[in-house]
C-alpha cells in the first residue's frame, strides 16, 4: 500500500490495445498466418509465410528457393530444403512472426523484442543489441528509415509501435552492404501488416491494471475534457498575447520591450487552474484498449488490389512512488546533496492508425503503406525532500506536464521481376512531431520558524523567488522533424551461382526544436498568499494585486532553439556467390556520404552566440563479407566480418538543457561530438534438427572507436547529464538460442494431450565490454579538450550493457485449434546508466529478474471464432532501482515499484 503525501494537504487544498488473433495477421504474399522477410529484410525481401505454413517437403526433396532480396538480391537456397525462414538467410538474422508476438502477448512491439537473443530495452521503449545503446541500433519500418519524436534521440522508442499493426519484426545482427551504415549492433525491421488471401474483421478490447496503480493513490490534474483520448481540445494552446510575444524577436523581460502591464497581460490570458492544480485520486481507473482491423483483395482482370485498415487505442496508468537521491562525498557517505521522495503518475493514451494498399500484376508488386501513431503523456508529480542548497530544509515540489509525441509515415514500394534481372523501389515521407505545452513546477519551502504564535511556523511558503524561498515555473517546447528517402536497388542473376546488385539511397532529415522557459516574479509576496495552492497563488486576482509577472529565462544555460539536418547520399555493390555444394558467401561494399549540422537558433537577434555549431561532413567505405558453409544437411557455419560507423544524434550535439522527468535529470548536449568508427567480426554455428526447432551458438566481437558516452555532473545539486566521446572501447560476447518442441502424447495418456505439444525456448548472451582510456587521452566537451581520465574509467563498462541476459519460454500448445499457456523468464543482469559525477562511482541499473504467463484460448462466442486472453506481467514484483554503491553505502537515483500487472482482453473475428 502506498502512503500517501499528506503534507501536500496543507498546500493542495486538493479538490478532493489487444493484438488482433494472429489467424488474421496477413503476409504480404496473401497467405494467411503472418510472414516473416527473410534475406536482407530492409528493401522489399521475399516474404516467407511462417513454418507452421509451409509445406513439408520432405527429407531429401531437392528444391530450389528464390525471390528477389534487399537491393533487388536474388536469394537461391539450394540442397535439402529445410522449413525455417532463418536458414534462408544470407546474414545472421532473428525473426519474430506474427505468431511468435502474438505468444508473447506484449502490447508494443519493444516488450516483444525484448525476448529476443541478445536484446533488451532500456528506458521507454529503446532496444539495445548485445549490449550497445540504441544509438547503436538502426529502426526501419517496411525497410524505410523512421525519425524521430524523442528530443533526445534520433532513434525512434519502439513501444509506441502496437504489435497489432506489425505483422513481424526482423533483427539482422550482421550488416550487409544494403542496408544504411549506421549499424553498431543492429537492424530491426518491422513489417507492417499487408494484404489478406481473404476478407476478414477483427475487432478486440481489454482492460487490466497492477497492484500498485489500479485503485490505488495518485496524483493527477484536469487538462481537458478531452484528454481520454490523448488529444487536447485546444485548452493547452499557446494565447494570443504569449504568441505575439514569442514571436517578436525578443525576450519576454520587463523593460522597453514588454511594460509590466504587458507581463501581467499575457499571464493573465494563461489557462490556470485546470494545468496547475494537482489532485488526489485515492483510486487510479483501470487501462483498457480497443481496436479493430480489417482487410479485403479485389480481383481486377488480372491485378489483385488489396487492401487494409486498422485503429487502435490504449489508455493505461501507472503511478511511482521513487526515491530519487544525488551524493555530496565521493564514497557516497554522509547525508545526501538532495533526497526526495516523489509519487508520479502517469497517464499514457496511444492511438494508431494503419490503411495500406497494394497491387500485385504478374511478377510485380506495388506497396502503399500509411502509418500514424500518437502517444500522449499526461503526467503529475508530487515530491518532498531536502537539498543541500537549502541548508536541509524541506522541500516540496509539484509539477504538471502533457506531452505528445505523434508520427506519421506514408511509403510507397515497388518490386518488379524480369526474368533475371529485378528491380525494387521505395519512396515516402515521415513526419515526427512532439509538443510540450504547459510544462509548469512549483517549488515550496517549509519555513523553519517553530513558533506557534508566528504564522510562518513550519509552513510551506513560496515567495515567487522574492527571497529564494520557492520556485514557479513554465516551459513551452515543441519539436518537428521531417524526413524524406528514396532509394532503388538492381539485382541481376549473372548465372544460376552468381547475383549481382547495385543500389543508390538518398535521406533527408531535418528537424526543429524550440523550448521557451520562464519564471514567475514578484516584487513582495504578502506571507497569507505566499502560503497559497499554486492555481491561487497565480490567480488574476493575485496577479492584479500583488504584481506577479512572468520573466522569461530561455537560453540562459544553453540555446532555446535549434535547426539540425542530416543528408545522406549512399551507394553499393554487392555479389552472393555459390562458391560450391553448400559453400556461399555474400560480400559488399558500401559507400556513404552525410552531412549532419547542428546550428542554434537565435531567437533575440542578438547577433552572436557562445554555442559553438555542429557541422560533421564525412563519407566512408563500409566493406562486409559473410561466409556460408553447410558441412551437413541440417547443419552450417557462418563467419562475418564488417565496418560500420555510428554518428551522434541531434539532440547531443546541441547545448540546450532538457529535463527528463522520468530520470529527473537536466540533459545537456556537447556539438563537440564525433562520428564513432566499429569492426565487427562474427561466428555462428546453426542446427536446424527438426522443423520448427534449432540450436545455435555465436561469439562476437567489436571493436569501437571514439564510443559516445553518457556522463553524470552536479552543478548546485542539480544532477545533469551530458554526452563525450571516449577514446576507444571493445566489446566481445556470445550467445546461445535453443527452441524444441515435445508431442504430449508421447509422454501422457489420454484426449486432452493428444494434438498438445510443450514448447521450450531458451537463450542467453553473455557480454564483456570495456572503455579503453590511457595517459594522454583526450576528450572534447563543448569545445574545450580536457585529459578522457576526467570523464572516463580505463576499464569500465560500456553505458547500458548487461553482462548476462537470459530469456527462458514453457509453454503448451494445441497443434489443431487457438490454445496457449506460456510462461516467461527475463533476466537482466546490471547495467551502466551513465558515468558517475565528478570522480564518484558509476550510476547502474539492476534489472533483475521478471516472470509473465500468458494464456491464449480460441472459443466460440455467438457463432464468431473469438480468442480470449489473459496476462499475468511481473509476477516476481520485481522493483526498479537505479543506483551508486561504494561498499555498504548507496545513493539512489531511482528506486521504486512497479508492482504485478493482469490483463484480460477478448478478440472476435467477423
Amino acid at each position: 500500500m502506498r502512503m500517501p503525501l499528506s503534507f501536500a494537504g496543507a498546500l493542495l487544498l486538493s479538490t478532493a490495445l489487444v493484438a488482433p488473433s494472429s489467424a488474421w495477421a496477413q503476409s504480404s504474399d496473401g497467405q494467411a498466418g503472418g510472414g516473416t522477410v527473410s534475406q536482407n529484410a530492409q528493401a522489399g525481401g521475399t516474404v516467407v509465410p511462417d513454418a507452421q505454413a509451409e509445406p513439408d517437403l520432405g527429407a531429401e526433396e531437392e528444391v530450389d528457393v528464390s525471390g528477389p532480396g534487399a537491393g533487388g538480391q536474388e536469394i537461391v537456397v539450394r540442397g535439402r530444403f529445410i522449413p525455417n525462414t532463418l536458414r534462408a538467410n544470407t546474414e545472421v538474422v532473428s525473426v519474430l512472426s506474427s505468431a511468435d508476438i502474438a505468444r508473447t502477448g506484449e502490447g508494443d512491439i519493444a516488450g516483444a523484442l525484448e525476448r529476443v537473443t541478445g536484446l533488451s530495452v532500456v528506458g521507454n521503449g529503446f532496444v539495445y543489441v548485445r549490449g550497445l545503446g540504441d544509438r547503436y541500433s538502426l529502426a526501419l519500418l517496411n525497410g524505410s528509415p523512421l525519425p524521430s519524436p524523442e528530443p533526445l534521440k534520433r532513434v525512434v522508442p519502439l513501444d509506441i509501435f502496437p504489435t497489432s499493426v506489425i505483422a513481424s519484426s526482423v533483427v539482422q545482427k550482421t550488416f550487409s552492404a544494403s542496408y544504411p551504415g549506421e549499424f553498431g549492433g543492429g537492424a530491426i525491421n518491422l513489417t507492417t501488416i499487408a494484404t489478406p488471401a481473404e476478407p476478414f474483421l477483427n475487432v478486440s478490447f481489454s482492460t487490466g491494471g497492477d497492484t500498485e496503480t489500479t485503485g490505488q493513490l495518485g496524483y493527477t490534474y484536469f487538462g481537458s475534457r478531452t484528454d481520454w483520448t490523448g488529444f487536447d481540445n485546444g485548452t493547452r494552446d499557446i494565447p494570443p498575447l504569449l504568441s505575439a510575444a514569442l514571436n517578436s524577436g525578443r525576450p519576454i523581460l520587463p523593460g522597453a520591450d514588454f511594460t509590466l502591464d504587458d507581463l501581467k497581460a499575457i499571464q493573465l490570458q494563461l489557462v490556470n487552474a485546470p494545468t496547475t492544480v494537482l489532485q488526489r485520486n485515492n483510486n487510479i481507473p483501470v487501462n483498457w484498449s480497443a481496436g479493430f482491423s480489417g482487410g479485403t483483395t479485389i480481383p481486377i482482370g488480372d491485378t489483385q488490389l488489396g487492401l487494409i485498415a486498422s485503429a487502435n487505442i490504449s489508455n493505461k496508468w501507472l503511478t511511482r512512488q521513487t526515491l530519487q537521491q544525488s551524493a555530496s562525498t565521493l564514497d557516497l557517505s554522509g547525508t545526501p546533496a538532495s533526497d526526495f521522495t516523489r509519487v508520479i503518475t502517469d497517464n499514457r493514451i496511444i492511438v494508431s492508425g494503419l490503411l495500406g494498399a497494394a497491387l500485385e500484376f504478374g511478377e510485380h508488386k506495388l506497396r502503399w503503406t500509411n502509418l500514424y501513431i500518437r502517444d500522449t503523456l499526461k503526467q503529475g508529480r508530487l515530491g518532498v525532500g531536502t537539498n543541500i542548497n537549502t541548508f536541509q530544509t524541506e522541500l516540496l515540489e509539484q509539477d504538471t506536464a502533457w506531452f505528445e509525441r505523434q508520427l506519421i509515415n506514408s511509403q510507397l514500394v515497388g518490386e518488379f521481376k524480369f526474368d533475371a534481372f529485378s528491380v525494387n523501389t521505395r519512396g515516402g515521407y515521415a513526419n515526427s512531431q512532439r509538443e510540450a505545452p504547459y510544462e509548469r513546477s512549483f517549488t515550496y519551502v517549509r519555513s523553519t520558524v517553530d513558533d506557534p504564535n508566528n504564522p510562518l511556523s513550519r509552513k510551506f511558503i513560496n515567495d515567487l523567488g522574492g527571497s529564494s524561498q520557492g520556485v514557479a515555473s513554465l516551459a513551452f517546447s515543441d519539436l518537428n522533424e521531417d524526413l524524406w528517402f528514396g532509394s532503388i536497388d538492381l539485382g541481376y542473376e549473372v548465372t544460376p551461382d552468381i547475383t549481382a546488385s547495385i543500389g543508390y539511397a538518398y535521406t533527408d532529415a531535418s528537424r526543429s526544436a524550440v523550448r521557451r522557459a520562464f519564471l514567475y516574479r514578484a516584487p513582495g509576496l504578502p506571507i497569507p498568499v505566499q502560503q497559497l495552492r499554486p492555481d491561487f497563488l497565480l490567480s488574476d486576482a493575485s496577479v492584479q494585486l500583488y504584481d506577479i509577472f512572468l520573466i522569461e529565462t530561455s537560453a540562459q544555460d544553453g540555446t532555446a532553439a535549434f535547426q539540425a539536418d542530416l543528408t545522406t547520399h549512399a551507394g553499393y555493390f554487392q555479389l552472393q556467390v555459390n562458391m560450391a555444394e553448400g559453400l556461399s558467401l555474400n560480400a559488399g561494399v558500401r559507400y556513404e556520404d552525410a552531412e549532419l549540422t547542428v546550428v542554434p537558433v537565435d531567437l533575440f537577434d542578438s547577433g552572436a552566440s557562445a554555442i559553438v555549431a555542429t557541422n560533421l561532413n564525412n563519407d566512408y567505405f563500409l566493406p562486409t563479407a559473410t561466409l556460408t558453409w553447410e558441412f551437413l544437411p541440417d547443419m552450417q557455419l557462418r563467419f562475418n566480418v564488417s565496418s560500420t560507423i555510428a554518428r551522434p544524434q541531434f539532440r547531443e550535439l546541441i547545448a540546450q538543457v532538457f529535463q527528463d522527468t522520468d530520470s529527473n535529470r537536466v540533459f545537456r548536449g556537447n556539438p563537440s561530438l564525433q562520428d564513432s568508427r566499429l569492426i565487427n567480426a562474427e561466428a555462428r554455428y546453426e542446427w536446424y534438427f527438426d522443423r520448427d526447432q534449432r540450436f545455435s551458438a555465436a561469439g562476437f566481437f567489436k571493436s569501437i572507436d571514439n564510443p559516445i558516452e553518457t556522463f553524470t555532473s552536479n552543478s548546485d545539486n542539480v544532477v545533469n547529464s551530458s554526452f563525450a566521446n571516449a577514446p576507444k572501447a571493445t566489446l566481445y560476447g556470445a550467445e546461445v538460442e535453443a527452441i524444441k518442441y515435445f508431442d504430449m502424447a508421447n509422454w501422457i495418456d489420454g484426449d486432452f494431450f493428444t494434438s498438445r505439444r510443450l514448447l521450450l525456448l531458451a537463450n542467453y548472451t553473455f557480454t564483456q565490454s570495456e572503455l579503453k582510456v590511457r595517459p594522454g587521452d583526450v576528450t572534447v566537451v563543448n569545445g574545450l579538450s580536457s585529459a578522457a581520465s576526467n570523464f572516463f574509467i580505463d576499464g569500465a563498462p560500456l553505458t547500458g550493457q548487461s553482462d548476462h541476459i537470459v530469456n527462458l519460454q514453457i509453454g503448451l500448445e494445441d497443434t489443431e485449434r487457438l490454445s496457449q499457456q506460456t510462461l516467461l523468464f527475463i533476466y537482466n543482469s546490471d547495467r551502466v546508466t551513465s558515468r558517475g559525477p565528478s570522480g564518484q562511482p558509476d550510476i547502474f541499473e539492476k534489472p533483475g529478474l521478471r516472470l509473465d504467463f500468458v494464456a491464449r484460448q480460441g472459443i466460440r462466442l455467438g457463432g464468431l471464432d473469438a480468442e480470449l486472453k489473459f496476462e499475468a506481467r511481473n509476477i516476481t514484483r520485481t522493483k526498479y532501482q537505479e543506483l551508486q554503491r561504494v561498499g555498504d553505502n548507496r545513493i539512489f537515483y531511482n528506486r521504486y515499484d512497479l508492482g504485478a500487472a493482469f490483463s484480460i482482453g477478448l478478440s472476435a473475428n467477423f
